[in-house]
């Protein structure tokens, strides 16, 4: 059995890919390497990959210096429910403006449309006064309610929406099927790739959101991973291999998620457009 030979332009591409896959990985393999050094060897001029002396000591002082499972368990918490939220009203919102008709339609897409336009750094001061009026700060809910304003995912659902055919939905109510019915049995199977898209973001987005955990609770008790790590960090000073070791364990259920769900997030940035997120 002979084997055919490979092209230029497949030499080309797989150079290509094995040299961005290089570029990718290289700074996971630089902070795993680093979060197995001594911090006296971490801070070594010139830099090394491979440590001299493979140690743990950066995990186990991270363990030790800060509650890193109050830290995981708050931010799966956090992003678990802004996720939830976020599939629910983002699902409702878009079909509620895709299939149905009613007075300001266009007003209120609008608005939906302005908050697209709006950066969420400059509704840092404004939400964190709502929430300290509410009586919110340092608990779940403050880290939480406040992310769940899903106005791109609300659009993004909307377009994918307009797209279901129609007949599909009215051959459902002439067999007796309710508004409801025809949106939890139809609209949402049909739905998946756009509503996996959207989860999956929207998780990532709130595991890694630093800045609003960071402004509305001072409880390390509810302290997210970032936070906390960050935390920790200022404590000690810049220990960067406990850094490295902070650093990996906050993105590993990223990782988790992109390798269980790669096909789901492939699929969903074709028929939802987001590739620039």
């Amino acid at each position: 059995m002979t084997t055919k030979a490979w092209t230029p332009s497949q030499i080309l591409l797989t150079l290509l890919g094995t040299a961005v896959s290089v570029v990718f990985l290289a700074p996971f393999a630089w902070g795993l390497f680093t979060s197995l050094k001594s911090e006296t060897e971490a801070v070594e001029v010139p830099a090394h990959w491979l440590p001299k002396d493979w140690t743990g000591q950066a995990w186990q002082a991270l363990f030790e210096s800060g509650n890193i499972t109050n830290w995981f368990v708050n931010s799966l918490v956090v992003s678990v429910c802004v996720t939830s939220v976020v599939l629910l009203v983002s699902a409702l919102g878009g079909y509620g403006f895709a299939r149905t008709e009613f007075r300001g339609k266009n007003v209120l897409m609008g608005l939906v449309m302005a908050g697209l336009m709006i950066s969420p750094a400059v509704l840092g001061v404004p939400l964190f006064t709502t929430v300290q009026q509410m009586g919110m700060v340092d608990t779940y809910w403050g880290m939480i309610l406040p992310q769940c304003a899903p106005a791109a995912m609300v659009y993004i659902l909307y377009k994918f929406f307009q797209g279901i055919p129609r007949e599909l939905e009215e051959a459902a109510f002439i067999d007796g099927a309710g508004r409801w019915r025809v949106f939890f049995t139809i609209v949402l199977p049909l739905s998946r790739p756009s509503l996996a898209a959207v989860g999956i973001f929207t998780f990532i987005a709130s595991w890694n959101n630093f800045l609003w955990p960071y402004m509305v609770t001072n409880n390390p008790d509810l302290m997210t991973m970032p936070n906390g790590i960050a935390t920790v960090m200022n404590s000690y000073g810049i220990q960067w291999a406990q850094l490295m070791a902070g650093g990996l364990m906050a993105g590993l259920p990223l990782i988790i998620v992109f390798v269980f769900f790669q096909r789901q997030i492939v699929a969903g940035v074709a028929h939802t457009g987001l590739a620039g997120q």
